[in-house]
């Protein structure tokens, strides 16, 4: 039974079972409100460059100065693309969801769409269109060409595009399989090196379908980027030894498409909640919490603040680092980042510092005692632990599932529904309040601060820095091995797909 409000407000949580009777989900579903609160009132989003994100920074930033710890805004360089308009005006009207491309040209154009040697009846495949400069023989100059992803890059359709008059480029999926679908996005260079003119944005197959009408007209807006500085907001509570310090970061930031509850007010909203109620600890070693900006945009804020610690020569102080981006998926399984990887093999050049599995092997003991089954999330390096682990800080955390979709199997071990993905809202208006699993929330809520609690004493596991026991009498037992005999790929609330430093290429 969770301990009264009142003694949790005025008690020290320095052992297992003090702070985890303190924990409850209504708590954490306290900060989630708010979220979605700010969401609600900033056009839907809370992504990073817009009055979303800065409000929910004003949130952090009041909570934690309430509970007593010491704060600190850290600004970073940020580049805000607006989100881009793709309206169908005839023979059928309709606002279209769509995204920019790396490399695109800017504009307001309202005019014909013409396609260009679209394929819409099945194999769709293959599919050259656009490719060929000749492909646009005859072309309507001043028209919007409607080109289809597939054989060449996006950056040769859409320069061949250009040069054959057109007013603006949709780029549409291709159709063939189910994950060429749905919207497409990407970097126009590659094979194609010279800058685009016009605006070129994306669409998915069946919009594509739409817009391939006969007397179809769009208007497709693509704004210029501004810069718009934003904040990590850094968080530290004093301990004794100052020059071992225990990260724990969770990204903020949502995407611009909704307001981002599970992806990844979960992990913000935790991480919140757990710094509230060990706000009264006087830890061994110094523990530092990060609500990272621009996450979605590409790791920047958390790439901006490893890279100054580099540069001032602190990173070494840290110890280790826990990520926790998406810990609530509607549709979960339990997952821990593979640092032994003995379910997943890291991807190439993804390093695993030493001391990453003594991390995962914690996780899964509390797991273990709480009586949940888990398995293994890939240690991809695709979410805010990427900049420390490239710099060798030993680093893990925990995942709930984006876009990959349920086996059999794992519905019978964890629940749920097999053939949906475990968060079907991933990136889309929908993740709401209503978009969370509170079971998953729970439990993971608990796991967060059992791992903070343990490192607050001793980081010894880890790095060899002898420290303190945590007092009291709970102790894990060993891990009882993952239970999900089928891993999925993750690590961290980005899509397999979602690069950050190369465009898509067909």
């Amino acid at each position: 039974m969770a301990a009264p409000p009142q003694a949790c407000e005025t008690r020290t949580n320095n052992t297992y079972e003090k702070l985890l009777g303190c924990l409850t989900v209504d708590g954490v579903m306290e900060h989630q409100e708010a979220f979605q609160a700010i969401a609600d009132a900033n056009d839907g989003n809370r992504a990073a460059g817009t009055s979303g994100y800065t409000e929910s920074v004003a949130y952090v930033v009041e909570t934690l100065e309430a509970a007593g710890w010491n704060v600190e805004l850290d600004e970073f360089d940020f580049t805000y693309v607006p989100p881009p308009l793709l309206e169908q005006l005839a023979p059928i009207a309709g606002v279209y969801e769509s995204a920019v491309f790396t490399g695109t040209g800017y504009g307001d154009v309202t005019a014909n769409v013409v396609p260009v040697d679209i394929v819409t009846a099945l194999p769709r495949d293959p599919v050259t269109s656009g490719c060929e400069a000749a492909d646009f023989a005859g072309f309507p100059v001043g028209s919007i060409a409607l080109v289809q992803r597939g054989t060449c890059e996006f950056g040769i359709k859409a320069i061949n595009a250009q040069n054959a008059g057109a007013s603006a480029v949709i780029i549409f999926n291709q159709g063939n399989t189910e994950l060429r679908s749905g919207l497409v996005t990407g970097t126009l260079f590659g094979a194609n090196q010279q800058p685009l003119a016009i605006p070129v944005v994306g669409a998915s197959f069946a919009d594509g379908v739409a817009l391939s009408q006969p007397g179809s007209v769009a208007h497709v807006v693509v704004s210029s980027p501004e810069s718009r500085p934003q904040v990590n907001v850094i968080a530290e509570l004093p301990g004794t030894n100052d020059e071992n310090v225990v990260m724990a970061g969770a990204h903020l930031d949502s995407v611009q498409a909704g307001p981002g509850i599970n992806d990844n007010g979960s992990g913000s909203s935790a991480l919140l909640e757990i710094a509230q109620q060990i706000s009264k600890l006087q830890p061994e070693n110094t523990l530092r919490f990060a609500w990272w900006g621009a996450e979605e945009s590409g790791l920047l804020g958390s790439r901006a603040y490893v890279d100054q610690q580099v540069a001032e020569g602190t990173l070494d102080e840290v110890a280790l680092y826990l990520n926790f981006d998406m810990v609530a998926s509607p549709n979960y399984i339990f997952m821990v980042y593979d640092g032994d990887e003995s379910g997943w093999d890291a991807p190439a050049g993804v390093p695993i510092p030493e001391g990453s599995i003594q991390i995962e092997d914690l996780f899964e003991s509390y797991y273990t005692w709480a009586g949940v089954p888990y398995d293994d999330a890939q240690f991809s390096g695709r979410s805010d632990y990427q900049a420390f682990i490239l710099n060798g800080v030993p680093a893990g955390g925990l995942f709930t599932g984006a876009e990959v979709v349920k086996t059999a199997e794992q519905a019978a071990i964890w629940g749920g529904t097999a053939g949906a993905q475990y968060d079907p809202c991933y990136h889309l208006a929908c993740d709401t309040i209503d978009n969370l699993a509170l079971d998953a929330l729970d439990v993971n809520t608990d796991a967060i601060a059992a791992a903070v609690l343990t490192y607050a004493y001793s980081t010894e596991a880890v790095n060899g820095v002898v420290g303190k026991k945590v007092p009291g009498k709970l102790a894990f037992p060993a891990p009882a091995g993952p239970e999900g005999t089928v891993n999925q790929p993750g690590g961290g609330g980005l899509s397999p797909d979602h690069d950050h430093e190369h465009g898509d290429i067909d």
